[in-house]
């Protein structure tokens, strides 16, 4: 099994980071192979990177411009000679089984990238959870991967430019479908995996109403350049109570 490593954005995290590196160090330590689990501090105002150090990351890399692209090519940016990498968000958990199963697809030499289906970790109103069931269903006939879980191989990432710092939200839709296209000039899929599914918060369905949620994909899919624009995708960097970092 090749190197690799364990990428994971975040932004004033120190909450969900705990149980998110204990999933990852659990999961990598039943592995062979060289592992190297980075964290990207994205310009917190908390303690996410003292979190991120004491609970077991091997590096943590600081990106002071506010944007999940930019924070997940910079994790990429900071292990050059690694082969496989694998982006974990910061408040999901990922199983020894999934991360095996995504790293044995890569191993393979017939895999570019891929991701996995999605749960929430607590309940959601119903239209939340018929999104969610819609992404998962859209996620493995198209083959996209959600940013929760998205590996790839080095060679592909490199090759395509990496997640599109030009938009604030979806990028892993955009890196998903460069990848397929690299990939298929050289007989490599893009492989969603149906075995197993990553869990992930469902914190934003308490922070944010159903008509947020709704409105914020209605306006995604009408109007995809609108995810170019970072007011627009404030949803995703935003929290109650919090003004939105304009990084």
């Amino acid at each position: 099994m090749r190197d690799f490593a364990i990428i994971i954005p975040a932004f004033n995290e120190e909450d969900y980071l705990p149980a998110t590196l204990a999933a990852v160090c659990a999961a990598v330590e039943a592995m062979p192979g060289w592992a190297t689990v980075v964290v990207v501090d994205n310009n917190s105002s908390d303690q996410t990177s003292e979190v991120a150090i004491s609970h077991g990351a091997d590096l943590v890399v600081f990106e002071p411009h506010n944007q999940i692209a930019r924070a997940r090519n910079a994790g990429a940016a900071a292990v050059p000679q690694i082969d496989h990498l694998i982006f974990v968000d910061a408040d999901t958990r990922i199983t020894e089984t999934i991360l095996k199963a995504a790293l044995e697809n890569l191993d393979s030499g017939e895999v570019a990238g891929g991701g996995a289906r999605v749960l929430m970790d607590d309940s959601v109103t119903p239209t939340v959870d018929w999104i969610v069931r819609i992404w998962n269903w859209v996620s493995v006939q198209r083959q996209l991967a959600a940013g929760s879980f998205f590996f790839c191989r080095r060679e592909a990432f490199d090759a395509v430019g990496g997640f599109d710092e030009t938009v604030y939200a979806g990028e892993e839709v955009w890196l998903a479908n460069r990848i397929k296209r690299w990939g298929k000039k050289r007989g490599l899929r893009f492989q969603v995996l149906l075995g197993e599914t990553v869990v992930t918060s469902a914190r934003k369905s308490s922070w944010f109403s159903t008509k947020d949620f709704v409105f914020q994909i209605c306006l995604f899919f009408l109007f995809p350049w609108a995810t170019r624009s970072r007011k627009l995708c404030s949803i995703w960097y935003r929290r109650p109570g919090d003004e939105a970092n304009e990084g």
